[in-house]
């Protein structure tokens, strides 16, 4: 039988058995592999732990998000149309490597980044109207 694979997410890192990703304060660990999960429940179990580490990616990249905001001065700066496409063709190119469906990462990442742009555009007005 497969051992499970152990995911931590410590002060700044998060620890598998093939990377270190930074991550926010959080132990994560997975108890069944896919192939091991056997119900329904199982499979929710690893599901909600994935999206827990899922959350805490989000707001520590939302962190970078932020400071990039707090960099730039001008709301234009936000949108850059170079740099989107640049971050889609490496999701897309790592998504295959990954054996997961290009399209649908694409469709998240244009997404996040589309949610990103607005925000940074919110913060850099906010702060030259404050001025």
């Amino acid at each position: 039988m497969d051992e499970g694979l152990r995911v931590e997410i410590g002060r700044g890192a998060v620890h598998t058995s093939t990377s270190l990703i930074s991550a926010k304060d959080c132990v994560v660990t997975a108890v069944k592999l896919p192939a091991q999960c056997e119900t329904k429940d199982d499979v929710r179990t690893e599901i909600d732990r994935i999206d827990q580490a899922l959350l805490n990616l989000f707001a520590e990249r939302h962190g970078y998000v932020t400071r990039m905001a707090e960099i730039k001065t001008d709301p234009h700066e936000a949108f850059d149309p170079v740099r989107i496409e640049a971050v889609i063709t490496k999701v897309r190119s790592r998504s295959l490597d990954l054996d997961l469906d290009e399209d649908q990462a694409e469709l998240i990442w244009r997404t996040l980044i589309d949610w990103n742009i607005n925000y940074e555009k919110g913060i850099i007005a906010a702060r030259r109207r404050s001025r």
